[in-house]
């Protein structure tokens, strides 16, 4: 890598240095600054070209250097002939001025070190291009190696050539005498100049008499640059040492022929012994057949072998060979109308630019861009001509690369962009508006081009604003979107609101509609579709657009509208267009069809919506009940269990007290709730294990199950009783250590303990009840009291962990019969209030909770007890529905399953027998079967 720098350092040191030392001191760089060194040229290629510009315009230039190192070998007197030879050729080019002659921009300038002068700017000389390379620098311009002459160019090159000698002779009378690829220069735009007039011979005859030449015997003893190019020069030089135009045109030819066979001259020449030379040279000429011109085209080949002719007379002149018919080619006779472009009005012009789109494709594009496009964008500065001239500019900017477009073309184009008349142009940019957004960088895009297309949206004519609405959609997806929501789509709006045009209106609805799928959705349906409902017109053709809108953008996969919006805006605006009055049938089918679609849409989507929702309530609900049942079991399980234990933990004391006691009993059961034992908390750890496997499992639903009855086993209760009740007749009323208490302690709702007080004294008895110990039933009673443990109240047998209850007549009272005592306590419940349903009530009621087969029996009991009880406004409220004498004494464990107080078989008694209590007893039955 620096092994290459150092290189391309000392090759730029070098060009320097060349530069430097060739004009170093020369007067001609004072106005022009000289660049790299591209070309060269003149009579044995002995100038040097190189790139310039002037200090003052900038114009670019090419600067002709002849540096005298070159002819440090010759004697002072050849030196000075040599230097002579140049300057009277350089000197008689910048007196000549011809399209067909090299223009020169400042005369010949001496300095100590080399001649230089400045022309025109110069691609290469023809002998540069055809392959001869000598005085160039190393390495070899790219641009030189790589030329390639095409036929359109060789074509109007040997036309302009011939065209060139034709003014010399028929004007300057004047015989070049050195016509040769190397006097033959390319400038910039590729147009054949003619230079080198160091061997020119004037006529020495007035000009209205025929001209004569005087010609110099050829001289080997001078120097080579004092002599003209033997190679093509014609024989009669040396062997008649006469010359004529037609000599030139002997040159021309050569020319010709080492043009079609690159760079090769016709002959070769020993310039030591010239005249055996041209001798046999001679010859070969009298004999030219075509085959010695194979590679020439055709239809020229006989005009070069004439031209080659021994004859001068039988050669054609110069304006003969501008006719032939090898330059009556389409392309050559473009550039050459090119070339006399100036000389044109603008009618001629305009035709000729008319034409020239079809002519262009034909052309090679290296011509195209080096000769046709400056002439095309030259005509820019006049506005008459730049509706003819644009279309052909932009076409050749659509066969250019970015680069070539950005460095050629956009610079020309830039005040045409501003020129709003003639307003042919504004069309012609807007036809072509892909291309200049492909090609153009974003910043002139911003700055030139679309503010020439928001010119044309608001510009007051009605067919520009049309044409802008038709082309705007071409060239939609090349837009930036940021341009295109806050510049675009804004004046389009306007101009389809503020239009007094019908077509204008429809055409900017179209133009909408066509552009939906480059915005964004949600810029459509806030801004787009409710500017539809902005729009005043009413005629069929804008009612279409919109419903054309509509339909795209609810077809459309990118943009769609939600059925919120269909449901509140667009389905009623529809619906409301669709009964204009100014509809066809057709087009009332066309908005039904439409709605159609979107309801149809509308449905299904929310009705999926509702369907997925219905499920996911569905699931929760499913869940939730669940969730409910497995925490509502746990619930009641352990509260039951809780006031079981409760109720058959507390003492007989804590039954008998009244007021402030209860209250005092329900603070320590509060407290004891708070004091778990160890079974209590065993339980509960293993309830919270199986809600835990329960959260983890799916929800499961309660299936019933059918309840097995319990087998009946009928006994008979009459004759238990009666032997029971008879064998209390034999204790004594005042028995010492017996106590009765007429108190019944009340059932908690959710479970049943019923037990008996501790024996205490009739004193503490009727201070508890409030009653005198001698109350009772007035016609049939019986009382209850502790007797002793061996005596049973029923006669059947005693369950485990329960008390036996004895019975003790009163003294007043006479014996106990079944009959007696459901015929004494009837009239007393009837008279005192009416049975209380309300335990029914909560169990048939519409809440009624999922309880099991414990508690239903423990309600059932709650409810036949309450069935004897008094009103709680009577005297007894508080005592024993059973007499004042019945007390219970609970021990723990007493349930309803283990006492044979509940057991069935007790209350399966004859219909005769407990008449007046028979909504109790159908309960019982209703509940055991």
């Amino acid at each position: 890598m620096e092994s290459m720098l150092n290189k391309l350092k000392s090759t730029v040191t070098k060009v320097t240095a060349d530069v430097t030392s060739a004009v170093m001191g020369n007067p001609v760089t004072r106005e022009f600054d000289v660049g790299r060194h591209i070309a060269s040229g003149g009579n044995g290629l002995a100038w040097k070209i190189f790139n310039g510009t002037k200090k003052s315009t900038k114009q670019e230039v090419a600067v002709f250097v002849f540096d005298k190192k070159l002819i440090d070998k010759y004697q002072k007197f050849e030196k000075d002939q040599i230097i002579d030879s140049l300057k009277r050729g350089v000197q008689q080019l910048t007196r000549l001025r011809h399209p067909r002659l090299l223009t020169v921009q400042h005369p010949l300038e001496e300095s100590r070190d080399c001649l230089a002068f400045c022309t025109e700017p110069v691609c290469a000389s023809l002998a540069n291009v055809l392959g001869n390379w000598d005085n160039l620098p190393s390495p070899l311009p790219s641009d030189i190696k790589e030329y390639k002459l095409y036929d359109v160019e060789t074509k109007y090159g040997l036309l302009q050539v011939s065209e060139g000698l034709s003014f010399l002779h028929s004007s300057v009378k004047m015989v070049h005498g050195n016509v040769t690829p190397e006097n033959i220069i390319l400038n910039k735009s590729g147009a054949w100049k003619i230079m080198g007039f160091d061997f020119c011979i004037q006529s020495t005859n007035p000009s209205e008499q025929e001209p004569k030449f005087p010609c110099k015997e050829w001289d080997p003893n001078l120097p080579s640059l004092c002599l003209p190019n033997p190679e093509y020069l014609a024989p009669e030089y040396i062997l008649s040492v006469t010359c004529e135009t037609a000599s030139d045109m002997y040159s021309l030819g050569a020319v010709m022929y080492a043009v079609f066979n690159k760079g090769k001259p016709i002959f070769e020449v020993n310039k030591q012994d010239i005249y055996k030379s041209f001798s046999r040279q001679l010859d070969q000429l009298s004999r030219l057949s075509s085959s010695n011109l194979q590679n020439i085209p055709e239809e020229v080949r006989e005009h070069v072998k004439l031209l080659l002719n021994v004859a001068p007379a039988v050669r054609p002149d110069a304006d003969q060979m501008t006719k032939i018919p090898f330059f009556d080619d389409v392309g050559a006779m473009t550039l050459q109308y090119f070339d006399s472009l100036f000389q044109r009005d603008n009618l001629q012009k305009s035709q000729f630019f008319k034409g020239l789109p079809k002519v262009l494709p034909k052309l090679p594009k290296r011509v195209i861009i080096q000769r046709i496009l400056p002439s095309l964008t030259s005509e820019f500065v006049n506005p008459d001509m730049v509706p003819f001239v644009l279309p052909n500019v932009l076409l050749i900017a659509e066969e250019c690369t970015k680069e070539e477009y950005i460095r050629l073309i956009l610079p020309d184009l830039g005040p045409v962009f501003k020129q709003q008349e003639p307003i042919q142009i504004l069309l012609i940019f807007l036809q072509k508006m892909d291309l200049l957004l492909t090609k153009t960088p974003p910043d002139e895009i911003k700055n030139s081009v679309l503010p020439m297309v928001y010119r044309a949206l608001e510009a007051p004519s009605i067919q520009i604003q049309e044409l802008c609405l038709n082309i705007i959609p071409t060239f939609a997806n090349l837009m930036d979107y940021p341009s295109m929501k806050n510049s675009l789509i804004p004046r389009i709006k306007n101009a389809c609101l503020q239009t007094s045009s019908l077509a204008v209106r429809v055409n900017s609805l179209v133009c909408l509609g066509k552009i939906l799928e480059y915005l964004d959705k949600w810029f459509v349906l806030d801004d787009i579709l409710p500017f539809l409902q902005q729009i005043p017109s009413k005629e069929p053709a804008v009612l279409m657009g919109i419903l054309g809108i509509y339909k795209c953008t609810f077809t459309h996969k990118k943009l769609g509208i939600t059925k919120e919006q269909l449901a509140g805006k667009v389905l009623p605006h529809l619906i409301r267009l669709s009964i204009e009055n100014n509809l066809n049938l057709n087009q009332f089918n066309s908005f039904i069809c439409v709605i159609k679609d979107m309801l149809n849409r509308m449905e299904a989507e929310h009705k999926t919506k509702l369907e997925q929702l219905h499920v996911m309530q569905e699931q929760q609900k499913s869940l939730d009940i669940g969730n409910q049942m497995s925490v509502s079991e746990e619930a009641r399980s352990t509260s039951t269990n809780n006031q079981i234990d409760k109720v058959f933990n507390n003492s007989g004391t804590d039954l008998l007290t009244s007021g402030s006691d209860g209250k005092e009993n329900e603070m320590s059961s509060v407290q004891k709730k708070a004091s778990l034992t160890l079974e209590e908390k065993q339980k509960l750890a293993k309830e919270q294990e199986q809600a835990q496997k329960l959260k983890s499992q799916q929800p499961l639903k309660p299936q019933a199950t059918a309840i097995t009855p319990p087998v009946k086993q009928t006994k008979d209760l009459t004759d238990t009783l009666i032997d029971n009740m008879s064998s209390l007749t034999s204790h004594p009323i005042n028995k010492a250590q017996v106590a009765s208490s007429n108190s019944f302690s009340s059932v908690p709702s959710m479970g049943v303990g019923m037990g008996f007080s501790s024996p205490i004294d009739s004193s503490k008895r009727n201070m508890t009840n409030g009653l005198n110990t001698n109350m009772g039933f007035q016609t049939a009673g019986f009382s209850m009291g502790a007797g002793l443990a061996t005596q049973n109240f029923f006669s059947g047998p005693s369950a485990a962990g329960t008390t036996q209850m004895n019975t003790v007549p009163a003294a007043n009272m006479p014996n106990y019969s079944p009959m007696n005592a459901a015929s004494a306590m009837s009239p007393l419940t009837q008279q005192n209030r009416p049975p209380d349903m309300s335990a029914l009530d909560n169990l048939f009621g519409p809440q009624k909770p999922k309880v099991s087969m414990k508690q239903l029996a423990q309600q059932k009991s709650n409810q036949w007890v309450n069935q004897f009880a008094p009103p709680s406004g009577s005297p007894n409220a508080s005592s024993s529905v059973l007499g004042p004498q019945m007390n219970m004494v609970g021990q723990p464990g007493f349930g309803i399953q283990g006492n044979p107080f509940f057991s069935p078989q007790n209350f399966a008694q004859p219909a005769n027998t407990m008449t007046n209590s028979s909504s109790a007893s159908n309960d019982l039955k209703d509940l055991f079967g």
